[in-house]
């Protein structure tokens, strides 16, 4: 069987070392795959890459043992305590594939400049293949939310960028990028699990054209946004007129730390509330996050919608969800890299438009509304069956 490499940026995090352990007990028969997009009935006999036939990898600014951060999440409730302990030793052998990088800060230049970073990184996903001899790699962000840096024509095309990136000085981008774009020139697929700007810009849409490669973000869907996207359509459907969706979200783990920062915060917020707004149009529309230390990874969210019905009566309508925000996206990064796997091997390339549901903020022409998301990747998978069929005869 073919061996993929998965690379996670932030492969030390909530979330990466979630899915790292889900990947490994689900693979050994520990666990269900219980979350998982891709395991339900409509993908049953898709050739998607097992489980067990991933290869996980990547970088982190964190220098936590695999293995111990897994043990920190059993204490934490995100994941089981007794499954972390069990795993120990392949987490720790997993942990050697992991590199402790540096990094660097928004408004900070990288030791020896932009272009030495994006050749550090490089490097690292180059040796990844090649010391695994692997198939094809899959890079998935899973970083903190940086913040929004200004678009210019710098951007327009990779040798403007290559070229600003050899005189730029602090601020001009952020290490996303330099992820993605470090990926798409290294023959990777690319998927962006959050709000920070990467593979969309015109440069790197144009190198992953040329290069026939997939890629895919970005902010993944995985809680308060995807019943914004349930729930908006029904008002709309109903006719019901929407004046006001405010919200607040209270979380408490490195994510609502660096969220706390006004500039992580816009950059989130730019994601979060861009569905409402293009589904109910002149509605009031507004959004906050709260850090709230003592909840950890375990997020928040209350919602009030102000609606008028017949005749002008006015109602309203709460909701609060609560929810493990490592638990809900762990199973859909997998999903991303499973599906983002098959669609290259069909010879897809560029930006990837059935993965829409599993997103805040689509990059393709797209709705918002997650049930015809949904259709659109149903109506994929048809697709891939139809082929497969075709080829059996």
């Amino acid at each position: 069987m073919e061996r993929i490499g998965v690379y996670f940026i932030g492969a030390r995090g909530n979330v990466a070392t979630t899915a790292t352990v889900g990947a490994t007990a689900i693979a050994q028969g520990r666990m269900p795959a219980t979350g998982m997009v891709t395991d339900g009935p409509e993908f049953k006999g898709l050739p998607l890459v097992g489980l067990q036939d991933m290869v996980f990898g990547g970088a982190d600014v964190s220098s936590t043992p695999l293995h111990e951060k897994a043990s920190e999440l059993g204490e934490a409730r995100i994941l089981p305590e007794k499954l972390a302990h069990e795993l120990r030793a392949e987490l720790a052998a997993l942990d050697k594939q992991i590199h402790t990088v540096k990094g660097f800060a928004f408004g900070a230049v990288p030791e020896g400049g932009y272009l030495a970073e994006l050749t550090r990184i490089e490097e690292r996903l180059a040796r990844f293949r090649s010391d695994h001899n692997l198939a094809r790699v899959v890079v998935v962000n899973l970083c903190s939310t940086e913040p929004h840096f200004a678009e210019t024509a710098d951007f327009d095309t990779p040798e403007a960028l290559l070229q600003a990136l050899v005189k730029a000085g602090g601020g001009f981008c952020t290490g996303t990028l330099l992820g993605a774009l470090a990926a798409l020139r290294q023959g990777c697929a690319y998927v962006n699990f959050t709000p920070s700007q990467a593979s969309e810009l015109p440069a790197l849409r144009k190198i992953a054209r040329e290069s026939r490669l997939p890629h895919a973000g970005k902010d993944g869907k995985t809680g308060e946004t995807l019943l914004k996207t349930v729930l908006g359509p029904m008002f709309l459907a109903r006719n019901l007129k929407v004046m006001s969706w405010v919200g607040n979200n209270f979380l408490g783990n490195n994510d609502g730390a660096v969220l706390d920062a006004p500039a992580s915060k816009d950059s989130k917020l730019r994601q979060k509330d861009a569905a409402l707004r293009e589904m109910l149009g002149g509605a009031f529309v507004k959004t906050d996050i709260q850090y709230v230390p003592s909840l950890g990874d375990w997020k928040t969210a209350w919602d009030l919608i102000h609606f008028q019905g017949f005749l002008g009566t006015p109602m309203t309508m709460t909701f609060t969800w609560q929810g493990c925000d490592s638990a809900l996206a762990a199973p859909l990064v997998l999903d991303l890299v499973r599906l983002t796997d098959l669609a290259w091997k069909r010879g897809e390339s560029g930006l990837l438009a059935q993965l829409a549901p599993f997103f805040k903020n689509p990059l393709d022409g797209h709705t918002h509304d997650f049930h015809q998301q949904m259709a659109g990747l149903y109506a994929w998978v048809d697709t891939v069956r139809a082929e497969q069929a075709r080829e059996r005869k």
